[in-house]
């Protein structure tokens, strides 16, 4: 069966995995982008946007875990873009341009329907009105025997580890304390729900902690 992984999903030490007001200005909260400079000077990070050189040391190793053998991507709305409510129109097209990082189909979980988007590169947006197991079903019959990457935000994360979904979660903490915002673990007993601790991997940058869950 593939797995439904989560990678270099970046949260604060006090746990928020988004700053609070984000925005079109502020796409991950006031904030929010410091959670993420562990990964900008990976090798990994710059490939996936056509640039070149970078580290290849283990932050780098924990960024380039979370594209092996991914047939599928899902993420929540929040990630796709800034819209809310009813889609206005068809021009918004995602954060990344004509050629998004992803390559494979991405099930995008929103209460408003919307026709699928081709884009380049191999990467195709289809909008999922019915729930988080519909999304994880689709993603499921296009990935194959490949896994499905579950991309965030913060409140999708929460939806399928509170539902058991999730088999695999790398988290990236670096030392970061944003107060307030989104927090991924807040009222969670991921021990409860068969979560254990299975790596845990200090750097400069950020500390890496992978949990897995116990079937």
């Amino acid at each position: 069966m593939p797995k439904l992984r989560v990678h270099s999903f970046a949260i604060s030490i006090d746990g928020y995995g988004a700053g609070p007001n984000q925005d079109l200005a502020n796409p991950l909260g006031v904030g929010g982008v410091a959670l993420h400079e562990w990964v900008f000077a990976t090798r990994t990070f710059r490939q996936m946007f056509g640039q070149d050189g970078g580290t290849t040391d283990t932050d780098d190793e924990f960024a380039a875990r979370g594209f092996n053998n991914i047939g599928a991507w899902i993420i929540g709305r929040n990630m796709f873009g800034p819209i809310r409510g009813s889609w206005p129109d068809e021009n918004w097209k995602g954060w990344w341009g004509d050629n998004p990082p992803y390559h494979t189909p991405v099930f995008v979980l929103t209460n408003h329907p919307r026709a699928s988007i081709t884009m380049n590169g191999g990467t195709t947006f289809h909008f999922v009105t019915d729930g988080i197991h519909a999304a994880l079903e689709r993603a499921r019959d296009a990935a194959k025997d490949q896994d499905i990457r579950l991309g965030g935000g913060v409140a999708t994360i929460r939806q399928y580890l509170l539902a058991g979904l999730i088999d695999e979660m790398h988290l990236a903490i670096p030392p970061v304390l944003l107060g307030s915002g989104e927090n991924l673990l807040a009222g969670i007993d991921a021990r409860k729900l068969g979560y254990q601790f299975t790596e845990h991997v200090p750097t400069p940058y950020a500390t890496h902690v992978v949990l897995t869950k116990q079937r």
